[in-house]
């Protein structure tokens, strides 16, 4: 077994290989936190790599304070509860550990732990960045335990409106982790639907990236590798927890589909993310899902592109080939067939229809979002 150790500069620093969650608090002493607060969800708060890292951050005299009420698509309640907790425990970094969910709360709380304007009016919109006072940030560590979503190395996170029930993303340059440590070993207890459903969502992220009709190559060729690192190992992963090289493997695929989204997401995403805010689903399974018939939706804007990808892939067919390749490994994973199957009602097409086209994702989409045809996409997803 050949598991790789390296140190990356991109797009953050990035320390990568098995065993490096004991480097956890040096870092966190290098960028200036002596006092950090470890986000994690609830899940995970009571299991032993949790209580590793809490232990690392204790013996090198950093405390063991940590939040975990955070919800599977985390709120603004949750946010508020966790910087209530922050405050009163005096801290001055955050340290987000697990998996989307907590790494993007956790992000949340160093972002709006000195703000005076409400999350919302920092939501990924022009420049309401600009909105922030910068210097307030508390830095950031990331640790994930999941190798999925990507969120360790983004500039982001996806707050979830408790009164609406609509998905924000929320930007700030400085939402970026001073850190990242990506140590496979962390995933290997990952129970096999969390494993298939993140994994999906890296699959996601690099298979829209990819299709995006913007202009830029670098996160096309990232995109296009991350889909073979994909493909090649989530089965593996999926059938031996255990296989430390492939779950590495799958760690950097999570990470490249979040760097190479940056040229954009489209329908997979802007379906997804209303389902997930209103029935509570995980959001990788739902990326998952819908797949396969956004893909038809979009075949004939991306049907050349999908053939080049299913080439260098080694897939036979071109995009007919592509497509079953897909299905296949929906199916070796368990993921259910369609919306439906997920109890998604008939009833709230029309609602999810409108909140998919508020969604920033469609306006990557390589064929333009309207109503009526994203409502026949959904029908088609049910």
């Amino acid at each position: 077994m050949n598991v790789p150790t390296a140190n990356w500069s991109y797009p953050t620093a990035i320390k990568f290989g098995p065993g490096r969650i004991k480097e956890l608090a040096d870092h966190c002493k290098a960028v200036g936190i002596k006092k950090p607060l470890l986000v994690t969800d609830k899940a995970l708060a009571s299991l032993p790599i949790t209580a590793q890292a809490l232990g690392i951050l204790d013996a090198a005299g950093l405390g063991r304070a940590v939040f975990s009420e955070v919800d599977p698509n985390p709120n603004e309640k949750n946010m508020a509860d966790g910087l209530a907790v922050y405050r009163a425990g005096g801290h001055d970094g955050v340290v987000c550990f697990g998996g989307g969910s907590a790494l993007d709360l956790g992000k949340m709380i160093a972002l709006m732990v000195g703000q005076t304007v409400s999350v919302w009016d920092l939501e990924d919109i022009g420049d309401w960045w600009t909105r922030a006072d910068a210097s307030k940030i508390a830095p950031i560590i990331a640790v994930p335990t999941t190798a999925g979503t990507g969120s360790e190395v983004g500039r982001a996170g996806v707050l979830t409106n408790s009164e609406t029930h609509k998905k924000k993303i929320i930007f700030h340059p400085k939402l970026l982790p001073s850190v990242t440590i990506c140590d496979p070993e962390l995933t290997v207890g990952m129970p096999r639907f969390i494993t298939a459903g993140t994994g999906m969502d890296a699959l996601a992220h690099c298979l829209e990236a990819y299709c995006s009709p913007f202009y830029h190559p670098m996160s096309q060729g990232i995109a296009l590798e991350g889909m073979r690192l994909v493909f090649e190992n989530l089965p593996k992963v999926y059938d031996n927890p255990n296989d430390l090289e492939a779950r590495a493997h799958m760690m950097s695929a999570a990470a490249m589909g979040a760097v190479a989204f940056q040229k954009g997401l489209g329908a997979i995403h802007s379906l997804s993310h209303p389902v997930g805010a209103v029935y509570g689903t995980h959001h990788g399974t739902t990326n998952a899902v819908v797949m396969p018939m956004v893909l038809e939706f979009n075949r004939p804007a991306i049907e050349d592109r999908i053939e080049k990808a299913a080439a260098y892939l080694g897939f036979d067919g071109g995009f007919p080939g592509f497509h079953d390749q897909v299905m296949e490994l929906r199916a070796k994973l368990g993921i259910p067939e369609n919306l439906s199957a997920m109890s998604v009602q008939f009833a709230d097409l029309d609602m999810l229809t409108e909140m998919a086209l508020e969604d920033p994702s469609c306006g990557g989409n390589p064929i333009a979002m309207t109503k009526d045809n994203t409502r026949k996409l959904y029908d088609a997803c049910m």
